[in-house]
């Protein structure tokens, strides 16, 4: 007879082995969480992430995404590398701001492959299991399941905060058919603390752990596929692939570690790159120096859209307008609009 307890520790100990700093194990119940998401979906503040509805109710029971699965281990994985400082970027409007999870290689590869590895060493353990390893990569409710799991709580800007380590981590999960222990998930501790809402440039944090995605900067740059609403546009500043802010003023993140995961670490500059030069990249450049990262995602045109909209929040230097007016006559006309707004604005006409 498998004695479960012992697993548990085993999987956690394997876990840390495998890189992850925390591991948790949850139950599958996520009632109030399905009523909140049903809320939240019938506001329209998923935007365009159609894909957030498309699953029904698999994204909050997760038997129903792998049958029979009656437990979740979720894992914890720190990405904050020794990159150029963030408040030092945000400053400087003549440098783009990355979002600092997406500075290294694409989180969802490193650690879908390190939750398979674990879920291989289950099963080996066991004589075999049902089981499924997932990085987003899948309808996962993921904050709360890592709640559930003891991994921390869930803030007021809806990312899940631990009081020792901060927020500056990835998430992936396993399901699987176990009956393992469960950890117990912790208290709150955001208390009257509004930071996260205060700072945020485009006031996308509605209400305390109530985010409208239509406004949020990471939604607008990463997911969003058309034209950036103009009434956001000023309040990007330099921030070109996501945005940080939140995070940046958490009290929580004073606590928070340096990964020594080799594979975050910035590549090609992009923890303080020159606008000027990336607006210069050819769509070649583009697919080499994003190869292996997250950022290549949103394709070319939205990456020029953004930094666009950045050089129109700059100053108005010769550079500054030489390189918006080389794309003037962009071949696609998303380019082309958020340049002519651009010049509009660094020109002031």
């Amino acid at each position: 007879m498998t004695d479960f307890h012992a697993l548990a520790r085993s999987i956690k100990d394997w876990g840390r082995e495998l890189g992850f700093q925390k591991l948790g194990i949850a139950g599958v119940d996520l009632a109030n969480d399905e009523r909140l998401l049903e809320a939240w979906l019938a506001q329209g503040r998923h935007g365009d992430m159609e894909y957030m509805q498309r699953h029904g109710t698999r994204r909050t029971r997760p038997a129903e995404l792998v049958p029979g699965t009656v437990r979740v281990i979720s894992a914890r994985m720190d990405y904050r590398a020794a990159d150029a400082d963030p408040d030092a970027v945000l400053r400087d409007p003549e440098l783009g701001y990355v979002s600092r999870y997406a500075l290294g290689r694409d989180y969802h590869k490193l650690l879908r492959s390190r939750l398979a590895r674990l879920a291989d060493r289950i099963a080996e353990a066991t004589g075999g299991t049902g089981y499924r390893a997932f990085t987003d990569s899948a309808p996962v409710l993921e904050k709360p399941l890592a709640r559930d799991a003891g991994l921390g709580w869930v803030g007021k800007h809806t990312n899940l905060i631990d009081r020792h380590d901060g927020s500056w981590f990835f998430l992936g999960e396993v399901y699987t058919d176990l009956p393992l222990p469960l950890d117990a998930p912790v208290a709150a501790h955001c208390g009257s603390c509004t930071a996260c809402m205060d700072v945020c440039p485009t006031q996308a944090i509605v209400a305390p752990f109530e985010l409208d995605a239509r406004r949020c900067i990471s939604y607008l740059t990463i997911e969003h596929h058309g034209a950036i609403p103009v009434e956001f546009r000023a309040a990007m500043g330099n921030r070109i692939y996501g945005c940080d802010d939140c995070q940046l003023v958490c009290p929580w993140n004073r606590y928070a570690k340096l990964s020594a995961e080799p594979g975050f670490r910035a590549r090609h500059g992009l923890d303080a790159p020159r606008l000027v030069e990336l607006f210069r990249w050819s769509e070649a450049e583009f697919l080499h120096n994003t190869e292996g990262s997250a950022i290549r995602r949103i394709g070319y045109e939205r990456w020029l859209r953004n930094v666009a909209v950045a050089l129109g929040n700059a100053p108005s230097t010769p550079e500054v307008l030489a390189a918006l007016r080389s794309r003037e006559h962009d071949p696609s006309e998303l380019v082309r609009e958020h340049v002519r707004w651009a010049l509009a604005e660094v020109t002031g006409v």
